[in-house]
């Protein structure tokens, strides 16, 4: 197998540092470039490390600093930078690792050029799935899901034709508020959000996954990735994380995914595809992995995968519109402005009575984001009145 040319967007972050540790481990992957939002030290860093000479920093006065200190280094910056680079350097396979809807640009932009994308953003399609796949299809890319619960998926479907499936089920760990009251959840800090209980991640994702958003999200996801109805998609809690997704198929056979709780398999997985290479993950021992338990979601406490359900059935203008609101709101909560249950009451009041167009260009998505981002920020601020005033009794 030659060596595969590899681009990895959001290489400073949880997802792409694990991306450059896969890469290390199989020795069959060149990376030949590198983009972060502002991380600008440890990209050099790494472009150092692995010789590489073509990069892109979101943060223009960070990548003003990496191109003084590294004149031999082309750097890409500001605005779309990461979506520049996927243009001007040649590669086999690109990792889209941004975080948010910063990172679409970047996907259409590999799209466009027929390349393989290993998409780790989920954001560029609930921001505009149809937008996306339509570009997929137009160009023979493939789109190689990096999201543990969407490479399981992916693998599980593998030789089963649409009409022997009757559903697709996504796992969740329910978080670190599992079992808590509603009232509990008021006084929630960022600290205690940030603690997941089995995976190691960004701080957004994380937050996505206390209020339990991020698995809407993924609903949404496996809606464009796969083809299939919101109706026929089901989550399940499962604490463990040991088991990733499961297939239901019309037999009433139950295909089930598991392994250890490590995302460097879904990366490797994704970046060898349709060949498999040691990740550096551990085995999944089953005489220690003791029982394995399963439960409903709690949605009258956490909501965000029954609005994130009504929002994809509205289309995909109200989904981009939801996506921004919530990274608003995880935002402003990190900043302890908002409560916890703020931040998926702002996603909801967004969308209350708002039908935006499905974007059928990256510009009009652009127009939707901002839009909802402007609506998001105002709920915040009414929010965070209140907010303060409780604080303060």
């Amino acid at each position: 197998m030659s060596r595969r040319r590899l681009l990895i967007l959001g290489s400073t972050g949880s997802i792409g540092r694990q991306a450059l540790q896969v890469a290390a481990e199989s020795g069959d992957l060149e990376v030949v470039g590198l983009a972060c939002g502002r991380s600008a030290g440890l990209l050099a860093e790494q472009a150092a490390e692995l010789e590489v000479r073509d990069v892109a920093v979101d943060d223009v006065e960070a990548a003003g600093r990496v191109a003084a200190g590294r004149p031999e280094l082309r750097v890409r910056a500001g605005h779309g930078a990461a979506a520049q680079l996927v243009r001007d350097v040649e590669a086999d396979v690109v990792l889209n690792a941004v975080v948010g809807f910063a990172g679409l640009e970047a996907t259409l932009a590999t799209l466009d050029k027929g390349v393989d994308l290993a998409l780790a953003n989920k954001e560029s399609l609930v921001s505009a799935g149809n937008l996306v796949t339509a570009r997929a299809e137009a160009t023979g890319a493939r789109l190689l899901p990096v999201d543990s619960e969407h490479s399981a998926l992916f693998q599980l479907l593998q030789g089963h034709a649409s009409q022997e499936v009757r559903s697709l089920i996504i796992t969740a760990s329910g978080g670190p508020f599992r079992g808590w009251p509603a009232d509990k959840l008021e006084a929630v800090t960022p600290e205690q959000a940030l603690a997941h209980p089995t995976w190691h991640m960004g701080p957004k994702i994380t937050i996505d996954s206390a209020t339990l958003m991020n698995k809407g999200l993924e609903v949404i996801e496996a809606h464009h990735l796969f083809g299939v109805e919101y109706e026929r998609i089901e989550v399940a809690v499962h604490p463990q994380s040991v088991v990733h997704s499961l297939v239901r198929l019309v037999d009433g056979a139950l295909l089930a995914h598991l392994g250890v709780p490590d995302m460097r398999v879904p990366i490797a997985y994704a970046l060898h595809y349709p060949h498999r290479l040691p990740a550096g993950a551990s085995d999944l021992q089953l005489p220690y992995v003791g029982s394995l338990s399963f439960e409903e979601p709690d949605e009258r406490l956490f909501p965000s995968i029954a609005l994130a359900r009504e929002a994809g059935r509205r289309g995909d203008g109200v989904t981009c519109a939801m996506n921004a609101a919530n990274e608003v709101a995880v935002h402003a909560f990190l900043r302890g402005t908002i409560s916890f249950p703020d931040i998926t009451a702002v996603a909801a009041g967004a969308i209350l009575d708002w039908e935006p167009e499905e974007p059928r260009s990256f510009e009009a998505a652009e127009a939707v984001d901002a839009e909802a981002r402007g609506r998001a920020a105002a709920l915040c601020a009414r929010a965070a009145a209140t907010f303060s005033e409780g604080s303060a009794c």
